[in-house]
């Protein structure tokens, strides 16, 4: 079975709590026997996939199939188009140079739910979003190459697995769903 869950802010994508005051994956009614596939870090939100099925580890986290994730990116300052170059052509980040990905500039703030608590504002310093497509997924790796450019993220949205998009899901953050076939076949497409 492969499961699609909203991950909302502030919950770690594991079901074991390290810490009394961290939120885990165990509060949300999941079927036994499922993990997360990949993570997202407890500060990031979106699209995580959760299965019982081991293949669906492999297929989707190995390097070998470079398998797409789109993320949005809200950023402390209007990005530039130099800012989204470097994005594209890939940034040393000291323990390793990401590849290149897809970087665009979103001309309208996406129809995200609101996150609780908000990002904090600061009146002097707009905000703007960008959308990332990565075939890669390293260590809070999208925070990282968004700061290396000048645009720390203030909030990170998982929209899309393959070609399996959150909103066409209709989940709302701290909701979940199995998947049926033909959205199997998207997290692969």
């Amino acid at each position: 079975m492969l499961l699609a869950f909203y991950k909302p802010f502030d919950v770690l994508s594991q079901f074991t709590q390290e810490h009394p005051s961290h939120r885990t994956l165990a509060e949300f009614g999941f079927p036994p026997d499922v993990y997360a596939i990949g993570r997202l870090d407890r500060d990031s939100e979106g699209l995580l996939l959760l299965s019982d099925e081991a293949r669906w580890n492999d297929r989707l986290l190995n390097p070998r199939h470079a398998h797409p994730r789109t993320y949005h990116a809200q950023v402390d300052g209007q990005i530039t188009d130099e800012a989204l170059r470097k994005l594209r052509s890939g940034i040393d980040l000291k323990d390793f140079h990401s590849l290149p990905c897809k970087a665009q500039r979103l001309d309208t703030e996406p129809a995200h739910p609101p996150r609780d608590p908000p990002i904090r504002v600061r009146k002097n310093i707009p905000t703007s979003w960008l959308e990332l497509t990565l075939t890669e997924g390293k260590n809070r790796q999208v925070r990282r190459m968004t700061a290396a450019v000048g645009f720390p993220t203030l909030r990170l949205i998982r929209v899309s697995i393959g070609s399996l998009k959150l909103a066409d899901l209709g989940l709302q953050p701290g909701k979940w769903k199995r998947l049926d076939a033909a959205e199997e076949r998207q997290v692969l497409a």
